[in-house]
């Protein structure tokens, strides 16, 4: 007779988790131990007992119901929800709840194969000692990405890739089918596949090979394929925009309001290669002015349904790196048909005023009108005309390399533009607009795009003259959509006030430089913030304080409920005048023709899911372009290694103190590890650390002397030794 082989379980996997899941797909259902073990696809009798064992230990957690007998269900328990998972470089995160106040914590045990950025199911415990919300993933609902870039490590038979991304808490096991000619020590891109149970790592095929990691362009396509941004256009796409009819027709303009006798210019940096924006101006009889904002008309060209529209939409905004532009359309458009360049006929949408001599504003209209710009100016040679106020343009800031003569009748309208530009930023500010004027780190590039220079781009006169009529039209399109009855569906470019609790710590930080803020009401506030950005100007902690100050107001955003824009002080605004860099603008030139020929109001839901995803690109598109310039900070550094530099403390932690360069704006990090003249401690509540020994304090403001020790062009990281305080230095040498 046989001996008889005792069955072996077969369940794989956490079998909590499985049963919560099929409990919470069929919820409202009751399922007993015979109904798990089906969905389950077991029927052995030790898979049956560990079924019955866990469903009573859950139901004795109380994160199911026994509600008869052998007959457990799951309610839409308040315990569970669904987030976004924000993770940190040291292994846990924070899932971010909108029902729940705080982010609930995740420990990196109960990450369960989430990345950063997925959208998940979570289960919060209900700890009530604790302080805070603690929970696992139970789900993951949408992955954020599915492409990572890494450096391959080669081994004989397989390879791992190690991810930059500093929040990513595992490597990547590659086949060798699957390394697709990827050497050991290529920086490449890796696509997640799946995470096996009893896997350490997840699987992953390398999709491309960006090159050796350190040199220029690896680093630059790292930073675009890091974030999912393009960087070419597919074939299809450059050769649909290529047969689109660009030709400036009889027919189209007899649909349009011919402006193209009237005197239009534009004012654009010197290095631009599209100008999606232009002014036109003329003075009426009744003594005001007739003032054009005329923006390229991008919707005429990119037309819904369209491959070219696809990829307009997917992109969502052009990605300006430090050496390159990701353009969101192809050149055709961008650098051509909707570029409005000197002496050429274009189609536009224009917002065209009737303003006063006080700059208020008594007629509009809006519509669709041909153009024809009779000049081109940089901001330098307008900015000349404003501070001369005479047209002879020299040949040291003029883009035709040679000195010229500007007529009498544009140097009339800039003047005069220039003045109303100011009456309405002195209005905008009385109203509780907050004055950003914060410098920019630009860097002058060889033909290798190598850095040797570095220079701070700021706002004067003439960039303001464009900002102000720019925001005059953003402001007026978003108005008269939003002030129609019945409501219609439309884009915002919204700002929600500021956090109280930000607010405070800003005014916590800025009190230790002898600045102070009134944070009793909304206009107290917004004035003594605008004192403390102007009071900062030119000191050696103007670069910290913009940052903190901009780092308190909410992330503006688009969305089809107006909320307004806290920053600008406006009821209404859009983004109407820049379509060839921003989908948003396509949208909104779109809509306000739209019903402008009186159709009914669009889909909610449809710009709903468009403004979400417009203002995540945005985002991604700010955070590379961010990465770019410090990668460019650390590139221009390598070079100065031997050199000593002032510098400013922006940041301490309890891990070291951030430093930045005065005189270029380099930041890095001193690491407490790497000063040994004493042991020094972290003062959380001072901003500072703190010498055992000898009582040196080193603090938030304070200026101090730094060499470069480490220059990591891979991380993007700076690395500095400390030479002393301003004053130790200074006294010896």
């Amino acid at each position: 007779m046989k001996k008889k082989t005792k069955n072996k379980p077969k369940i794989q996997g956490n079998l909590s988790r499985s049963i919560i899941d099929i409990l919470r797909n069929n919820q409202g259902k009751t399922y007993n131990y015979k109904q798990i073990a089906a969905s389950l696809g077991v029927n052995d009798a030790s898979s049956r007992n560990q079924i019955i064992k866990k469903l009573a230990e859950l139901a004795a957690k109380k994160q199911i119901t026994e509600v008869e007998r052998g007959k457990f269900m799951i309610e839409g328990s308040k315990d569970y929800y669904t987030g976004t998972l924000d993770l940190t470089t040291k292994g846990y995160g924070y899932v971010l709840v909108d029902e729940l106040e705080d982010d609930v914590f995740i420990a990196e045990k109960d990450l369960k194969a989430a990345f950063d950025g997925d959208t998940v199911e979570i289960y919060v415990f209900n700890h009530r000692r604790k302080k805070r919300s603690e929970g696992e993933i139970t789900k993951i609902i949408k992955r954020k990405r599915t492409e990572f870039v890494g450096v391959l490590q080669q081994k004989k038979d397989f390879g791992f890739v190690v991810i930059d991304d500093k929040s990513m808490y595992t490597d990547f096991f590659v086949s060798p089918s699957k390394l697709n000619g990827a050497k050991d020590g290529d920086k490449v891109v890796v696509e997640f596949e799946e995470w096996p149970d009893r896997a350490d790592s997840p699987f992953g095929t390398i999709k491309r090979v960006l090159g050796t990691p350190g040199e220029h362009n690896t680093e630059i396509h790292s930073i675009l394929a890091q974030y999912g941004l393009p960087h070419d256009f597919p074939e299809e796409v450059e050769e649909f925009a290529n047969r689109i009819d660009t030709s400036i027709n009889k027919e189209e303009i007899s649909k349009r309001r011919d402006m193209r006798n009237v005197l239009t210019f534009t004012i654009d940096p010197k290095d631009a290669k599209d100008f999606d924006d232009a002014l036109s101006f003329q003075q009426l009889e009744n003594g005001n002015f007739e003032i054009g904002i005329h923006i390229a008309d991008v919707s005429h060209y990119v037309k819904p349904g369209t491959i070219l529209d696809e990829e307009a939409y997917e992109r969502a905004t052009s990605v300006y790196l430090v050496d390159r532009v990701v353009p969101m359309l192809p050149e055709i458009l961008s650098n051509n048909a909707c570029s409005l360049r000197p002496n050429e006929e274009k189609f536009t949408f224009s917002a065209v005023f009737e303003i006063d001599k006080d700059a208020k504003v008594v007629d509009q209209w809006f519509g669709r009108t041909v153009t024809y710009s009779d000049e081109r100016f940089a901001y330098e040679e307008a900015q000349h005309i404003i501070e001369t106020e005479k047209g002879s343009i020299p040949e040291d800031i003029s883009i035709r390399d040679k000195s010229y003569s500007v007529k009498e009748e544009i140097i009339t309208a800039v003047l005069t533009l220039n003045k109303l530009a100011k009456k309405m930023r002195s209005r905008r500010m009385r109203d509780g607009a907050i004055s950003f004027d914060k410098v920019e780190v630009k860097f002058n590039l060889n033909e290798d795009n190598e850095p040797v220079g570095v220079f701070f781009k700021t706002a004067k006169e003439a960039n303001k003259l464009i900002e102000e009529f720019m925001l005059l039209a953003n402001r007026k399109v978003a108005e008269f959509i939003g002030k129609q009855k019945p409501k219609k569906i439309f884009v915002y470019r919204c700002h929600d006030e500021p956090d109280d609790e930000k607010l405070a710590a800003l005014q916590n930080i800025v009190g230790r430089f002898g600045h102070s803020l009134n944070l009793k009401d909304r206009s107290s506030t917004t004035s003594s913030l605008n004192k403390l950005l102007e009071d900062v100007q030119g000191k050696k902690e103007q670069n910290m304080v913009d940052t903190l100050a901009i780092r308190t107001m909410s992330k503006a955003y688009y969305g089809t409920e107006n909320i307004g824009h806290y920053g600008l002080a406006f009821d209404f605004y859009t983004h109407f005048t820049s379509p060839i860099r921003r989908y948003p603008d396509v949208m909104v030139h779109r809509l306000l023709q739209h019903y402008l020929d009186g159709e009914k109001s669009a889909s909610e839901e449809e710009y709903d899911e468009k403004c979400h995803h417009s203002s995540e690109m945005e985002n991604l598109a700010s955070t590379a372009e961010r990465d770019s310039i410090k990668y460019m900070q650390v590139k221009f550094m390598q070079d100065h290694e031997n050199e000593e530099f002032l510098g400013v403390i922006t940041g301490v932690t309890d891990f070291g103190i951030f430093v930045e360069i005065e005189e270029n704006k380099c930041e890095g990090m001193i690491r407490l590890r790497d000063m040994n003249d004493d042991h020094y401690e972290y003062n959380s509540d001072e901003f500072a650390i703190v010498g055992k020994k000898t009582k040196q304090v080193y603090t938030l403001g304070d200026e101090v002397y730094v060499k470069v020790k480490n220059a990591d062009l891979v991380k993007r990281h700076l690395d500095f030794k400390l030479l002393g305080s301003k004053a130790q230095y200074e006294s010896k040498n």
